[in-house]
């Protein structure tokens, strides 16, 4: 039986947590909210949307991947899929996705709502596919913040891509983590050290993990695509914008305004 997200009220904390720990707590974590995530978020994602993140930059326009007409026939994974939306939007413009989420209920959502591509349930850091699969790799908020061990994600994605292949991951802009996550005025003074890269975690009564999401500086980030074999061609960090007058969690266009909220890297395996 799915557990409510109510059933419990956890402890938020700092503290460490390794690589075990955090996927076993992320995968009860979205196995438990995956039925609310898709009410609460199920609008503005769509069911056959690519978007890259709370300010709703959409891939339409964005062309990270690389222009859509050139997308067709290309294998393609997408990393933490969720329902499945970007993949649902790639195969719309003739590729071959391949969605792949930590969370059984997630790709249940999936299901719901349809397509024709491959789902899989894996963990991101051991990749159940051969070397070279893959032309493309995508990854909006999907795995690489919830992550222990992000070198060892961007190893495996770099494995299973083809060479020249392109990553391209959407994260929780590093700078938002010197702030309280609120939207309102609250969320606009630091208060908390941008270098302190100690995990947030949420706990039972027990002080057993139940969610889990790491920090990396900007720099931790950019250090960690080059140690894994990757080029960086491009960070995005997107702009609010004025259409979009949504909040989501601690995004908002009070917030979205000022600073950002989400950074988008372009990786490259040469």
């Amino acid at each position: 039986m799915i557990q409510g997200p109510d059933d419990f009220d956890p402890e938020a904390t700092r503290r460490a947590a390794g690589v075990a720990e955090s996927s076993r707590a992320n995968r009860g974590w979205w196995d438990r909210n995956a039925d609310d995530y898709q009410v609460e978020h199920g609008t503005f994602l769509g069911d056959d949307r690519f978007v890259w993140g709370p300010e709703g930059l959409d891939e339409v326009e964005a062309e990270l991947l690389g222009p859509p007409e050139e997308l067709k026939g290309k294998d393609v994974l997408e990393i933490g899929a969720g329902a499945a939306q970007c993949s649902r939007w790639l195969a719309a413009q003739g590729a071959r996705p391949v969605a792949l989420d930590l969370s059984h209920r997630q790709l249940q959502h999936a299901l719901r709502i349809g397509g024709t591509f491959p789902l899989v349930q894996a963990d991101a850091g051991v990749l159940p596919f051969a070397d070279a699969s893959f032309d493309l790799a995508c990854s909006a908020y999907g795995a690489l913040p919830f992550v222990a061990d992000p070198v060892l994600v961007l190893r495996e994605v770099r494995r299973v891509l083809r060479p020249g292949g392109r990553f391209v991951f959407s994260v929780t802009h590093p700078i938002r983590w010197a702030f309280p996550d609120e939207p309102g005025p609250d969320g606009l003074s630091v208060s908390a050290s941008y270098f302190d890269r100690t995990p947030y975690v949420e706990q039972d009564e027990q002080g057993r993990a139940v969610y889990v999401e790491h920090h990396r500086t900007l720099g931790d980030r950019v250090r960690d695509i080059a140690v894994s074999g990757f080029r960086l061609v491009d960070l995005v960090e997107p702009e609010w914008p004025a259409w979009n007058t949504s909040e989501w969690g601690g995004w908002s266009p009070l917030r979205g305004n000022l600073i950002p909220g989400t950074a988008v890297f372009v990786c490259e395996r040469d």
